[in-house]
């Protein structure tokens, strides 16, 4: 019998999103709408709806639902923003914030999943949201500087150049750390000056390029 992708949809919001604290009728209607079951591999359709992180291969992961939606409600999104969405992979997260904000870059350094997020924008018909390959270390300077960046991804530190790519009032969201002790924050820029607060636990797979390097202690 064929699996019924729509309500398995509607279970996701309910029991995994709605429960956590995610209140935004705009993110919930975004969650319901785009096909998650499209952006993950074949063999594991049948899983594009648990509360797991899913494979995608080549070590990258498309997060789990409710940290996913509770980072882009720390992002409170407007609907003239310009978001830069880092380590999109299959492009799942760019399409759902392509529902939130005038228009979405989906940086992917990952070829396969680079072409395949491409192709499922195109599939989907988003003209708000466009994928660029290229190193996610480096941001994506061609279209900043953006009101929004989010990382589909836990990272150690967070490259000055990200900072440089916000534009003034612009908010970053992203989870720093490792495993279950990694913190999501949101960083602000104000008048050139970038401020940071925690948000709430969250522990994510982290994203590859973004371990802090390693220094000698005399």
């Amino acid at each position: 019998m064929a699996m019924d992708f729509a309500a398995a949809r509607t279970k996701m919001v309910d029991n995994q999103i709605r429960t956590t604290d995610v209140t935004s009728h705009e993110i919930l209607r975004a969650f319901l709408t785009v096909p998650r079951e499209m952006f993950v591999p074949d063999e594991r359709k049948a899983l594009a709806y648990i509360d797991e992180d899913i494979p995608l291969g080549n070590g990258r992961y498309l997060m789990e639902p409710s940290p996913l939606a509770k980072l882009i409600q720390l992002a409170a999104i407007l609907p003239q923003d310009v978001v830069l969405d880092v380590g999109c992979g299959t492009g799942y997260s760019s399409v759902i914030l392509a529902h939130l904000a005038g228009s979405v870059v989906g940086l992917e350094a990952d070829e396969t999943l680079a072409a395949r997020a491409t192709d499922l924008v195109n599939q989907l018909g988003v003209p708000s949201c466009a994928i660029a390959k290229g190193e996610l270390t480096k941001g994506y300077a061609k279209d900043a500087p953006y009101d929004v960046i989010l990382f589909q991804g836990a990272v150690e530190e967070v490259p000055s150049v990200f900072f440089d790519q916000l534009r003034e009032g612009g908010r970053l969201v992203v989870v720093e750390g490792r495993g279950l002790s990694a913190l999501a924050k949101l960083y602000t820029k104000e008048d050139g000056i970038v401020a940071d607060r925690f948000a709430f636990n969250c522990g994510v797979k982290p994203l590859p390029g973004f371990q802090r390097e390693k220094t000698f202690v005399f």
